[in-house]
C-alpha cells in the first residue's frame, strides 16, 4: 500500500477520472450559470448580453415581484431552526440510545426511517395532515374543542411558512442523530465508569464527558444544518411551490420558477450563481467562528 500511495501515476489513476467527473457535474455547471446570469435569454431567441442587471433586479429593484429577499430571510429561519431545534433534538436522542436503553436498535432505526422515506412521500403524508377540511390535525383540534385554533395551515400568511419547516426539521432529526450516536458509541467506558466512581449524575457526565468528546461531529452538524437549510427545495416546492408568496418561497423555488414556469434563464442563473456564493460564505463563516472556538478552548 506504500507503494501505491507512493507512485504519482498510481494516484493518477484513481484521482483524475473522479476530477474530471467533479468538473463536467460540479465546477462547470457553476461557471455556466455564472455565463447566463448575464444574459437575458428565454432559452429560445438569441441572448442578449445585460451584465450585472439581473443581480442588481433581485436585491433592489424586484422587477418581477418575486420578493428574492424574503425568501433569502427564510431559509436563513430554517437555518435557526436547524441549529436550535432539530440538532438539540437530535442530540438529546442520541445520549438516550447510546446509554443502552431497552430497544435500542428499534428506536434507532425508526428515528431515521424519515431520513429514508422519499421527500414526496414526506410531501403528501403533511399535505394530508394539514389538509383543512378532513386533515389529522385540525380534526384533532376539533375534537378537543379547540376549532378556533383550526387554519388553513399552508395558504394562511401566517401559518403557511412553520407548517412547512416542522416536516423539514422533523426529516433531518435522524440524520444528525445517527451521525452523533455513532460518536458517542466511540468514547471509551472507561470515562463512564471513572465518572460513576466519582458519582456524576447522568446529565454531569453528558455535559462533561460526553458533549465535549463528540465536539467535532457537532460542529458538523451544524455546517450540514446551515448549508442544507440555505439550498433546501423538494418538500417546500412539493408542499406549497412557493405559495402563498412571499411567505414560503426560498431562493431555490423561485430560481425553479423563473426557469421553468418563466423561461428567464439569465435571472434563474442569477439565483442559482447566490446560492451557490451564499453557501460558500456562510461554510467559511462557520469554519471561522468553529477555529476561533477551538483556539479559546485550547488557551
Amino acid at each position: 500500500m506504500h507503494q501505491v500511495f507512493g507512485n504519482k501515476k498510481a494516484i493518477a489513476v484513481f484521482v483524475v477520472p473522479a476530477l474530471i467527473l467533479y468538473i463536467l457535474v460540479g465546477f462547470f455547471p457553476i461557471l455556466q450559470s455564472m455565463y447566463y446570469s448575464l444574459l437575458d435569454w428565454d432559452g429560445i431567441q438569441p441572448a442578449k448580453f445585460i451584465g450585472l442587471a439581473s443581480y442588481k433586479d433581485l436585491f433592489f429593484a424586484d422587477t418581477y415581484g418575486m420578493d428574492f429577499n424574503h425568501s433569502i430571510l427564510n431559509t436563513l429561519y430554517l437555518a435557526v431552526l436547524s441549529v436550535f431545534m432539530q440538532l438539540p433534538i437530535a442530540l438529546v436522542l442520541a445520549l438516550v440510545l447510546a446509554r443502552g436503553v431497552w430497544g435500542e436498535k428499534l428506536y434507532r432505526t425508526l428515528y431515521f426511517i424519515p431520513v429514508l422515506v422519499s421527500s414526496s412521500v414526506i410531501g403528501v403524508m403533511f399535505l394530508k395532515i394539514y389538509q383543512p377540511e378532513y386533515g389529522l390535525l385540525n380534526t384533532i383540534l376539533n375534537q378537543l374543542g379547540l376549532s378556533s385554533w383550526t387554519h388553513d395551515w399552508l395558504t394562511e400568511s401566517g401559518t403557511a411558512l412553520m407548517s412547512v419547516m416542522i416536516p423539514i426539521v422533523w426529516q433531518y432529526i435522524g440524520y444528525h442523530m445517527l451521525l452523533m450516536y455513532a460518536a458517542i458509541k466511540g468514547i471509551p467506558e472507561d470515562l463512564y465508569e471513572a465518572a460513576k466512581i466519582d458519582g456524576a449524575s447522568s446529565i454531569r457526565t453528558a455535559f462533561s464527558i460526553t458533549i465535549p468528546l463528540i465536539s467535532p461531529i457537532l460542529k458538523v452538524c451544524v455546517i450540514f444544518a446551515v448549508l442544507g437549510s440555505l439550498k433546501f427545495f423538494d418538500l417546500v416546492f412539493i408542499m406549497t411551490n412557493g405559495y402563498p408568496t412571499p411567505e414560503t418561497s426560498v431562493p431555490s423555488t423561485l430560481m425553479y420558477s423563473s426557469i421553468f414556469n418563466r423561461n428567464m434563464y439569465g435571472y434563474g442563473s442569477a439565483m442559482a450563481v447566490f446560492m451557490v456564493v451564499e453557501c460558500l460564505f456562510f461554510y467559511l463563516v462557520l469554519q471561522k467562528l468553529i477555529r476561533t472556538y477551538d483556539d479559546k478552548e485550547e488557551s
